[in-house]
């Protein structure tokens, strides 16, 4: 279906955006410069962090992390095996081995603290937790634990930009933003996110040791760029490490600033649209609605519900396409895909009979409780059949 009644997302846009992109346009400076620097600045004033660094797409912030931490073969990296599949690839991509961990159940998808303690051997070197949805993990714990371990907290927070930590216990890092939790914060600005610039992606933390490989490995390993050429800050530059070519342009980073500037307001939209889902769903005989008793501030990445089968999951995508209401489903299991083949399989029991029942709905700020309204009344309708 090419046109969607209700689409799975939707751009939040306007003049703003485009007046960001035709000052680019008439600045005649399109690659990495002041648009880049502003809009780092300004993402690392929201998280309060030391450093935040904008890059090319929310992979390349993950595999920008990886090599910044000095991981690589022999390596374990702990991971969810709920996840978009990239922080799994680049795992695979330095020759380390992705070690997948499940959830804490249908109605908290996030990675289980008691198991990463698990699946902690003498090869482990970080652990990779996804705060699902917009969902913060179970930080407090993860973070005692790792420190204890001696293993590096990567976070892939690509659908969490704007959620904040709080636990149900008040344990630290109270009140800290999804992020800055732990070693490394990896965020992606895709065109489904709560900030949407297309591509780009930003990679934060406090650390000065990992920021400085992190700045080194973004641009080839240039000692300078060609923006500070530009301005005659330098006239040369040297190679100091085999880096990469993740940098991110200016016409995205004033996009960025502009959605930075609406990510507040959007994620205040996106909680009432999923309450308003809540309350419509609650009830609902064998179905599970994930996070409903959930008590920190999230970002409300996804709406997702969870069917009682896998067969009742398919006839509710089915029922919403044919009424011209986009579905997805986030996401797979990992330890399923071929590239996997062979990991862990079978080791894992609440991961693979979520994917098998999750649906995600349509959630973005400018839908309309009516249209949750109509969402919710065909589920109802096939949960009844």
């Amino acid at each position: 279906m090419s046109e969607w009644y209700i689409p799975l997302s939707d751009l939040s846009y306007g003049a703003d955006e485009e007046e960001a992109v035709l000052r680019v346009l008439r600045s005649r400076w399109l690659s990495m410069g002041p648009e880049v620097q502003a809009f780092e600045q300004e993402f690392a004033s929201l998280l309060n962090v030391k450093h935040a660094l904008a890059v090319a797409n929310g992979t390349a912030a993950i595999h920008l992390a990886y090599a910044a931490a000095g991981l690589g073969p022999g390596d374990e990296i702990i991971q969810p095996a709920i996840n978009f599949v990239a922080a799994a690839n680049m795992t695979m991509a330095i020759g380390a081995t992705p070690v997948f961990a499940d959830i804490v159940g249908l109605g908290e998808p996030t990675i289980d603290p008691a198991e990463i303690e698990r699946l902690i051997t003498p090869r482990s070197k970080a652990v990779v937790v996804m705060h699902y949805g917009g969902y913060v993990c179970r930080m407090a714990g993860i973070n005692a634990l790792c420190r204890e371990r001696g293993l590096l907290v990567i976070e892939d927070a690509c659908h969490a930009v704007g959620a904040s930590y709080e636990d149900q216990q008040g344990q630290p890092p109270h009140g800290r933003m999804a992020g800055a939790l732990g070693d490394i914060g990896c965020f992606s600005f895709f065109s489904n996110k709560n900030m949407a610039t297309g591509e780009g992606g930003m990679v934060v933390t406090d650390r000065d040791d990992i920021a400085k490989r992190l700045r080194l490995l973004r641009s080839h390993g240039m000692t300078t760029l060609t923006w500070d050429r530009h301005r005659g800050h330098a006239s040369s530059y040297d190679v100091v490490a085999n880096g990469y070519n993740y940098r991110i342009d200016e016409l995205r980073a004033a996009l960025g600033r502009c959605q930075l500037a609406r990510l507040t307001g959007n994620n205040t939209r996106r909680g009432e649209l999923v309450r308003a889902y809540r309350h419509a769903l609650e009830g609902l005989p064998g179905w599970t609605v994930p996070f409903a008793d959930y008590a920190g501030s999230s970002a409300y990445h996804l709406m997702i519900v969870v069917a009682p089968n896998h067969e009742t999951r398919e006839l509710a995508a089915r029922t919403l396409k044919e009424a011209g209401i986009q579905t997805s489903l986030h996401y797979p299991h990992i330890p399923n895909f071929s590239a996997f083949a062979g990991l862990q399989a079978g080791a894992l029991k609440i991961s693979p009979e979520f994917a098998q029942r999750v649906l995600t709905l349509p959630l973005f700020p400018g839908l309309a409780e009516s249209q949750v309204a109509e969402i919710c009344s065909l589920i109802r309708q096939v949960a009844v059949a």
